[in-house]
């Protein structure tokens, strides 16, 4: 299905970087926007671009690239301690005043980006108007524990390879990558052949791995880097608007990893797509559609 057209495209100075965006529809037009912060981190805008419909229902919707990644700042030479959760909640906060939408807002998160629009939602923004955490554990201690789950479903001799290599330190042997290759097959994207939106971000991802090395690791079961001992349970009761809680039946994200946000936050929903894993928007467009803008409808 085409999507429309954006109405704008730029970066904003964040400090002495930049951070690119996209605009589809009229930030003026009454409506909150959507603003969507996507996965990794280390990831792109690129494989979320079907929510730009949402457009075509009245609600702008704001695209942007995380720092490190896409078409804002590359920093190929920072380490781990530079890419930091208060760095990207940093940059949330100066997109949305830059671009005048900072007392009217929606907020969707998906995976990592599920994490950080929570973080940011429980500081309770005055202007934060609805919250969508898809596809998202509410930390990466459950997060791992599931993984060990998933892995040792995979068809015989899979996991094996898989931890052959991680031993090893060989996460980047073609063997690893075609072992990889049947849990991403299984529990991120279900669809054959790949959704471009989706191989664009993905082939993104490994262009410039810095930033999803540091934090998360080689890829997503085996986490490794910074963030394996973050979550975000501390801070749910604190969210104070109606929040929609997305996953897929097949997802990475298990039922157990995303139960803290429907437990925790005070008013929230949860709907889950019964054909999907982590890509419900992909996987299940219209099912997905619906769900959303009913949601929108209902702030």
């Amino acid at each position: 299905m085409a999507l429309p057209a954006p109405s704008a495209k730029g970066t904003v100075p964040f400090g002495e970087y930049k951070t690119w965006y996209r605009v589809t529809g009229d930030l003026g037009c009454g409506l909150p926007p959507v603003v969507v912060v996507h996965g990794g981190p280390g990831s792109t805008h690129d494989y979320l671009l079907p929510l730009a419909r949402l457009a075509e229902e009245g609600h702008p919707v704001v695209h942007y690239d995380q720092l490190g990644n896409g078409g804002s700042t590359h920093l190929p030479g920072r380490g781990a301690d530079f890419w930091t959760v208060d760095l990207f909640l940093a940059e949330l906060d100066n997109l949305l005043t830059a671009l005048g939408v900072a007392d009217d807002y929606v907020l969707y998160g998906q995976s990592w980006g599920g994490l950080l629009v929570a973080r940011h939602a429980a500081a309770r923004p005055a202007g934060l108007r609805g919250l969508v955490v898809a596809n998202s554990p509410a930390s990466y201690p459950l997060w791992l524990e599931e993984m060990a789950v998933l892995r040792s479903q995979l068809p015989p001799g899979v996991n094996d390879t898989l931890l052959r290599h991680e031993a090893a330190g060989t996460t980047d042997s073609q063997e690893y990558y075609e072992a990889m290759t049947v849990f991403y097959e299984k529990h991120v994207c279900r669809l054959k052949p790949w959704p471009r939106e989706y191989q664009a971000s993905f082939y993104e991802v490994y262009n410039d791995p810095t930033v999803y090395y540091a934090m998360n690791g080689p890829n997503e079961f085996h986490v490794i880097g910074s963030l394996r001992d973050w979550g975000v349970e501390d801070c749910l009761p604190d969210i104070a608007v109606p929040t929609l809680i997305l996953s897929g039946r097949y997802d990475e994200a298990t039922p157990k990893t995303v139960q803290p946000y429907q437990d925790l936050i005070p008013d929230a929903r949860w709907v889950i797509f019964e054909e999907s894993s982590h890509l419900p928007h992909l996987e299940e467009p219209d099912a997905f559609h619906e769900a959303l803008t009913t949601y929108l409808k209902s702030l």
